[in-house]
């Protein structure tokens, strides 16, 4: 016994027995992550399956988004995903390249005849918009000066179910995850109310973001990139995310 013990504690010693899992954080988001979800979520699939190439074995952790964002950004979990780039996550982290790419499109009652071009053109019309969400730099800036009538509300859940109830005229959401909400959320009767304008209010790239405050994730990132490179080459991460989608027969 005493022999088992020492030669654990030299392995231990020279970093010979395998690292823990890297742990990364993230919120709810069918069907790109969830706890209950099929591999937690097609892009916490990605993700797993990318570091999986490099030999790096990861543990997601599933919080409120605002909790995720945070514990990655003190470096006390190793990353959060997936997120879009801006200035203040590139002080904070190390950011990936594009994990995904999705559209957000406005969502309305089929009742309701939509035609637009620029925000302007939603003036007077009820817009509602999740609490905490980033719509793009436009549209923050027509919320912020009043140019547009905005309502933040809890989920995506409740700002459809206000939708459907005629309370807002308009809600801003990508088609994948409008998709896989109404199919879980939603009857078909429900889900035969709503449309959406083709036009996209944004289209924008997802990534993975790795705290600055570890010193070995400037590492992890490039080994991430080159797996998830590889992935993408192998086709799998497009046959992931059509498999993600919903045919619910949802139609501009």
């Amino acid at each position: 016994m005493r022999v088992v013990v020492l030669l654990l504690s030299l392995l231990l010693g020279t970093g010979v027995v395998a690292a823990q899992p890297l742990r990364l954080t993230s919120g709810e988001w069918p069907p790109f992550h969830g706890t209950e979800l099929p591999q937690q979520g097609v892009a916490s699939q990605i993700v797993t399956e990318a570091f999986a190439l490099e030999g790096i074995e990861v543990q997601w952790e599933f919080l409120p988004w605002a909790r995720a964002m945070q514990l990655a950004s003190q470096g006390r979990r190793a990353g959060t995903g997936l997120w879009r780039r801006n200035a203040e996550r590139e002080r904070l982290f190390y950011i990936s390249d594009p994990v995904l790419e999705t559209q957000t499109h406005l969502f309305h009652r089929k009742s309701v005849e939509l035609t637009w071009q620029t925000l302007l053109d939603l003036q007077g019309l009820r817009i509602g918009a999740t609490r905490g969400y980033y719509y793009g730099e436009a549209f923050e800036r027509a919320e912020l000066s009043g140019q547009l009538n905005v309502q933040r509300i809890i989920s995506d859940e409740v700002a459809l179910r206000q939708l459907l109830a005629g309370r807002i005229d308009l809600f801003p959401l990508a088609r994948t995850v409008a998709s896989s909400l109404l199919a879980q959320r939603f009857t078909s009767a429900e889900r035969l109310q709503l449309s959406f304008h083709p036009r996209p209010l944004s289209s924008h790239s997802l990534h993975l973001l790795l705290s600055r405050r570890i010193a070995a994730n400037a590492e992890l990132m490039a080994r991430f990139n080159n797996g998830l490179a590889r992935l993408h080459e192998s086709g799998k991460v497009a046959q992931w995310l059509l498999d993600a989608q919903q045919p619910l027969g949802l139609t501009p």
